[in-house]
């Protein structure tokens, strides 16, 4: 899963990196207002965790923008302001929560899991294509019994290709969702990645393969 933080104190940005990279969380952090924007506008988050203060454009000039543009990724506030006006305008604004600084790191993520567990009906737990399942909760796949935990970049990659069935993903499009804009990965970790993925479903000896077409991407096929 993947989320935005935008947050202009940097030194609480990178702690907050660690722990939600600790909890199986790719995180892109951003640290004002333009470029949570750019970022946000590019509808690859799971959801965004988003500083009312910050320098260029604030937070809720951010979400409005967001909003007025039709992404619907949920955003959770962070506020140092304790003022009740402010809250009610984030949540009128469409933040889906929001929670005052200082906070517990617990209750970030719990806010967080709570956020993004809103969007089920677009993204179960359970992710499946013909015999093939991903469990969302313990990373694995499962096939006729077997199961498979798989690594973080290939559940995220796994996640995306059962996502959208039927449908070719370039190797930008993955680059992009599962190492994120910023990167220093070369592309042949993709295909490091789907390598080990491959393995893994044949381990399962699952019918279902990725099939690559070249110069237009991967997607899941079930053999008959």
């Amino acid at each position: 899963m993947r989320l935005l933080l935008a947050e202009d104190e940097r030194e609480l940005s990178a702690a907050l990196v660690a722990i939600l990279r600790h909890n199986r969380y790719e995180v892109d952090a951003v640290y004002d207002g333009e470029d949570a924007l750019a970022y946000g506008e590019s509808g690859q988050y799971d959801g965004i965790v988003l500083d009312i203060m910050m320098p260029k454009m604030d937070g809720l000039q951010v979400l409005a923008r967001l909003r007025e543009q039709g992404v619907s990724t949920p955003v959770l506030l962070l506020t140092a302001r304790a003022e009740i006006e402010d809250r009610i305008a984030g949540l009128d604004g469409g933040a889906d929560d929001y929670l005052s600084k200082p906070f517990a790191m617990g209750e970030l993520l719990a806010r967080i899991r709570a956020m993004t567990r809103r969007r089920e009906v677009y993204a179960p737990n359970t992710l499946t294509f013909g015999e093939l399942s991903l469990d969302r909760e313990s990373f694995e796949a499962r096939c006729g019994g077997r199961a498979q935990r798989l690594a973080n970049k290939e559940f995220q990659m796994l996640e995306m290709l059962l996502q959208n069935p039927g449908r070719y993903l370039s190797t930008e499009q993955l680059m992009e969702h599962v190492w994120g804009f910023d990167a220093e990965a070369e592309v042949n970790v993709v295909w490091v990645t789907l390598s080990g993925l491959r393995k893994k479903l044949a381990a399962l000896e699952s019918r279902v393969q990725i099939q690559a077409a070249r110069g237009i991407g991967y997607r899941l096929e079930e053999r008959g």
